[in-house]
C-alpha cells in the first residue's frame, strides 16, 4: 500500500485551525486574506417550534446491592450513563444569540424559572450534573439500584426576521435533575413510559424482574 506524506507550513496549519489566511509567500508576497463571516440574525425576529421532545433521561445508575432483614445503606456508586448538555446548533441561515434561543424554548415549555434565567438552562457553558456520592438508607430486604437523571428537552426552530430571513436550527437542554432509588423485585406502581425510574430496573435489574417489567396502573 502507498501512503503519501503532505507537509503544511505553519501558515496552512493556523489557516485550518483559524479560518483565516494572511500570509506572505517565499516570493515575498502577501497571499489574499480569507475570512470565513458569520451572518448574525436581526435581534426581534420570531421562534416556531417544532420536534419539542420532553423526557427523563438516566444520567447514572449502580450495580444492584442486595439487602437482607432490616435493610441498611446503599454503598455502590454510580456509573456514568449520560452526560447532558447545553447547546444551540444550526442547520441553515444567519446566527441566533443562543441564550435567547434556548429562553425562547423554556417559555415555549412552560418553565417560567429557566425562561427568566433563574436556572441555568440557557447557560451554554453550564456543566452536567455531577454523579455525587451519597449514602441512601432503605428499610426491609431487597435488591436495590440507585439511580440518577435529568429530564432533558431537545426541540427544532425556525427563526424568522422581519424581512424573511430564517435561520433553522436544534437546541438542546435540561431542566431538573434527581435521583432515586427502586426495587427489583416490586413493581413501579403507575409507571410511565420513559419515566427514569423504569428505565434505571430495565437497565440494572433482570429483564423479568417486575420492576422492569413494570406498566401502567
Amino acid at each position: 500500500m502507498k501512503i503519501t506524506k503532505i507537509g503544511l507550513s505553519a501558515c496552512a496549519v493556523a489557516a485550518l485551525l483559524t479560518g483565516t489566511a494572511a500570509c506572505t509567500d517565499q516570493a515575498g508576497g502577501t497571499a489574499e486574506r480569507a475570512t470565513q463571516a458569520i451572518t448574525t440574525a436581526c435581534a426581534n425576529g420570531t421562534y416556531t417550534w417544532f420536534n419539542v421532545d420532553a423526557r427523563e433521561v438516566l444520567t447514572g445508575v449502580a450495580e444492584p446491592q442486595k439487602l437482607g432483614k432490616g435493610g441498611g445503606a446503599l454503598t455502590h456508586r454510580l456509573s456514568r450513563l449520560h452526560t447532558p448538555v447545553t447547546a444551540v446548533t444550526f442547520e441553515d441561515g444567519p446566527r441566533v444569540d443562543a441564550k435567547a434561543t434556548l429562553r425562547s424554548l423554556a417559555t415555549h415549555i412552560g418553565d417560567t424559572d429557566a425562561a427568566e434565567g433563574d436556572v441555568g438552562f440557557a447557560d451554554v457553558h453550564r456543566p452536567g450534573p455531577a454523579l455525587r456520592s451519597r449514602t441512601t438508607s432503605v428499610d426491609g430486604a431487597g435488591t436495590f439500584v440507585d439511580f440518577a437523571w435529568v429530564r432533558q428537552v431537545t426541540a427544532d426552530f425556525r427563526y424568522t426576521c422581519g424581512d424573511g430571513k430564517r435561520a433553522v436550527g436544534r437546541a438542546t437542554g435540561w431542566t431538573t435533575d434527581g435521583s432515586g432509588v427502586v426495587e427489583c423485585s416490586a413493581p413501579i406502581t403507575n409507571a410511565k413510559e420513559g419515566e427514569a425510574a423504569v428505565a434505571a430496573a430495565r437497565t440494572a435489574c433482570a429483564p423479568d424482574s417486575p420492576a422492569a417489567r413494570a406498566k401502567k396502573a
